[in-house]
């Protein structure tokens, strides 16, 4: 829970005017728009990040609002399913995350009109999501690559092209396009929708709801920069709209896709159409009122500030585990230095090292590698943890943290050594582990259980809650199980990127 003067972004005053802001641009198009969601509808922690105050729901609360109004399409892109790609945030696949949305949307009470597999080409992994789908009772429609795409706009903008794909039926007079992350197909979907609206004499509109980057802040406030720093991987760079500034003498962000795509979009718009452009610039697409939220510029840039160290953190890791490449890497460090930043700067960084070496001057570790990790609570206070052949740094950190929020005394034992002797016989001689002391997840279960008998347990247990949103730093790349605990736990984690164990394959 944040402070009051923690708090730099206003929900309410942005639901009024992005609320105010989408129904206007509905009534513009003839009561029928296809509203693109840019970034999650749901569970929006970056936005939470660097826009502290900012509540990771409330682009669901404004369409519960409206959900009277809308329609709900969702696409996934059948390359993705196929590639398994993963949402990092719950650590799921792009086809898991779709089911996970539909079950998230009807707790909101609005259920999802239809989805899209788009660019599908008879992938068996797809054909069998599709199957899946059909079985649960949900709508699905198949999207096939864009004939001419994107030379030909006469190709595009014609039955072979847009008018190949199936019309989506939808009712209301918003229709909200959304999907598990980048490259879905929105755009595509919301053309192809508005090809054949045209052609049935609806003069339907398009537009796009992003948050980030916010146009009417500068292209290098912290902000953008750490919306550069989270797309980093697909060379995303924040920059001037020139057609903007050609069209209104407005200066306005936007970044680089959008700008390189919109002559094309343009044209195809003019085309779908048969007259005028529906726009004269990206920013004249977007629906964003977020600076209207904006009620602390300070506290707003000193987040977008750690974001970005955390960003850093991140594709080090990513770079060394082989997940991107020495560019993307490259990219991060070029923003850590427009911004003036350095890993240490994140407060939670050098406590954990030192944690390392004081392990090392104990001679506790696994393997012998020694490992440290540091938290943040919210009131400043840092708590650190250290490796040893009972548990993992990150377990002797939740420990630790959590006997600090119960005011319990830092030597006092929660976890009762036999249930401890249990499970490391468990791992070690019946399921033939090789590393057998506690990850965090096994560490929960463990308090859980002492919770039952140990007053004390419980008390620490129960103060568990209070670590959510705390900063976290590990001096090593956590194994499977640690990631899941912290995941569980919600912190924001961190990482040197180095591993724990001199091992090459690490199973838990």
């Amino acid at each position: 829970m944040r402070r009051p003067e923690e708090i730099g972004f206003d929900n309410d005053k942005y639901l009024e005017q992005q609320t105010s802001a989408i129904l206007e641009r509905v009534n513009r198009f003839n009561h029928k728009l296809y509203l693109e969601f840019g970034g999650k509808i749901l569970y929006d922690y970056h936005a939470a990040r660097v826009l502290p105050g900012f509540d990771p729901n409330v682009k669901m609360r404004l369409l519960q609002m409206l959900k009277d109004k809308i329609d709900v399409i969702l696409c996934i892109h059948a390359g993705a399913i196929e590639r398994k790609k993963v949402r990092a945030d719950f650590g799921i696949t792009y086809d898991v995350d779709t089911l996970k949305t539909i079950d998230d949307f009807r707790e909101w009470g609005i259920d999802i009109t239809a989805v899209v597999i788009t660019r599908y080409q008879n992938q068996p992994p797809a054909k069998a999501f599709r199957n899946k789908l059909h079985l649960r009772g949900i709508k699905v429609y198949l999207h096939y690559p864009t004939r001419g795409y994107p030379t030909d706009v006469d190709l595009i903008v014609s039955d072979e092209g847009y008018g190949a794909n199936e019309y989506i039926k939808t009712t209301n007079p918003i229709v909200i396009v959304t999907g598990p992350g980048p490259g879905s197909g929105k755009l595509a979907t919301c053309l192809c929708n508005l090809y054949h609206e045209y052609k049935q004499g609806v003069k339907a509109g398009y537009a796009k709801f992003e948050t980030f980057p916010i146009w009417d802040l500068d292209v290098d406030h912290p902000v953008n920069l750490a919306y550069e720093a989270a797309t980093v991987d697909l060379e995303d760079r924040v920059l001037i709209d020139e057609y903007h500034l050609k069209a209104y003498n407005i200066k306005s962000a936007n970044y680089n896709r959008d700008l390189e795509a919109f002559h094309l979009l343009k044209r195809i718009f003019e085309k779908i159409t048969g007259g005028e452009s529906m726009y004269q610039s990206p920013t004249d697409m977007g629906v964003n009122r977020a600076s209207a939220g904006i009620i602390n510029d300070n506290l707003i840039r000193e987040a977008s500030y750690q974001e970005i160290i955390r960003r850093y953190f991140r594709c080090a890791v990513e770079y060394a585990i082989g997940l991107s490449d020495k560019d993307t890497l490259d990219r991060i460090v070029k923003i850590m230095h427009v911004i003036g930043a350095k890993a240490e700067d994140r407060k939670v960084v050098l406590p954990a090292r030192k944690a390392a070496k004081d392990a090392e001057k104990c001679g506790k570790g696994n393997e012998g590698m020694y490992c440290g990790a540091a938290l943040e609570l919210h009131d400043g206070t840092i708590i650190t943890g250290k490796n040893s052949s009972l548990l993992h740094a990150s377990s002797s950190l939740v420990l630790n943290a959590a006997k600090h929020l119960a005011g319990l005394p830092d030597k006092m034992y929660l976890l009762p050594e036999s249930i401890i002797d249990s499970v490391t016989h468990l791992k070690k001689d019946i399921l033939h582990g090789k590393m057998v002391s506690l990850d965090v997840d096994e560490t929960l279960i463990v308090l859980g259980i002492s919770a039952l008998s140990n007053p004390a347990a419980k008390m620490a247990l129960e103060n568990l809650q209070f670590l959510r949103d705390c900063e976290v730093h590990l001096t090593h790349i956590p194994t499977p199980g640690d990631e899941a605990g912290w995941r569980k736990l919600r912190v924001n984690l961190t990482c040197d990127p180095e591993y724990s164990s001199k091992s090459l394959f690490i199973s838990g």
